[in-house]
């Protein structure tokens, strides 16, 4: 899987958290039962646990990053770290004893196959998977490169990112048929990042840059790339979409 830095998983953290659906956030909290076991997929530097901490639980970490981990022990207090390659050692990590499993953000970054892994090694426990990517993206204003990029970028998506040719914008979509598969009840409900320049500037400039590069490795032509990410440099808004999934089987 592609490495994330502590810089931009600290960038994206405020949007990340107001962005959250806050019903499926509240139902989550309220299917748990007491001192819940909570076991976080991908958890970078614990963003995930500090968002979900009134949940007063026993959190375990996993992420493939041994720096990522430290911070997450650091920022998480009294957390479990877990060093693991979830390409490789799913079921394995699968196998901890846990009452829920969360991820935030990394549904769209597998395959349809490891989806199907991880449905069936979740056994029954609560899901709670927030901010898979949607294909969504919009900017203010308008931009006559806006669709090619957009196409471009969707197209590097589903590219390898170490699992497998990636879900892409069809992840959470994916997710949730596997785990009905598996008789789970599952409810997927908006979670859009709504930027604003003067409140956002720093995460829509990395965004823009992001996306530029992406859309130049899937073949967009890089002058024009780069005459929007310059635009993009000056937008007003922008929105990203996003799916939260909550899935409980009875």
């Amino acid at each position: 899987m592609s490495g994330f830095s502590t810089e931009w998983l600290d960038l994206r953290a405020a949007a990340d958290d107001r962005a959250r659906n806050a019903d499926l956030r509240r139902a989550f909290l309220d299917a748990l039962p007491p001192s819940p076991r909570l076991l976080d997929l991908g958890s970078g530097t614990g963003a995930t646990a500090r968002n979900l901490a009134e949940a007063a639980g026993r959190w375990t970490l996993v992420d493939h990053d041994a720096a990522l981990l430290a911070e997450a022990a650091r920022r998480v207090p009294g957390a479990g770290t877990v060093q693991a390659d979830l390409a490789r050692d799913l079921e394995a990590v699968l196998a901890r004893e846990a009452d829920a499993i969360t991820a935030s953000a990394l549904f769209d970054l597998v395959s349809e196959d490891w989806i199907t892994r991880f449905a069936r090694a979740a056994r029954g426990r609560i899901v709670y998977a927030a901010l898979t990517y949607d294909g969504t993206e919009a900017w203010e204003p308008a931009h006559p490169a806006d669709l090619a990029i957009a196409r471009a970028f969707d197209a590097h998506q589903r590219g390898d990112k170490g699992f497998g040719p990636a879900a892409g914008p069809t992840g959470a979509a994916m997710l949730a048929r596997a785990l009905e598969a598996e008789g789970y009840a599952v409810t997927l409900a908006p979670s859009p990042w709504r930027l604003q320049r003067a409140r956002d500037g720093a995460l829509m400039d990395a965004l823009a840059q992001g996306i530029a590069g992406a859309a130049v490795e899937a073949g967009c032509d890089a002058g024009d790339a780069a005459q929007w990410r310059t635009a993009r440099y000056s937008a007003e808004r922008s929105i990203t979409g996003h799916l939260d999934l909550l899935a409980v089987r009875g």
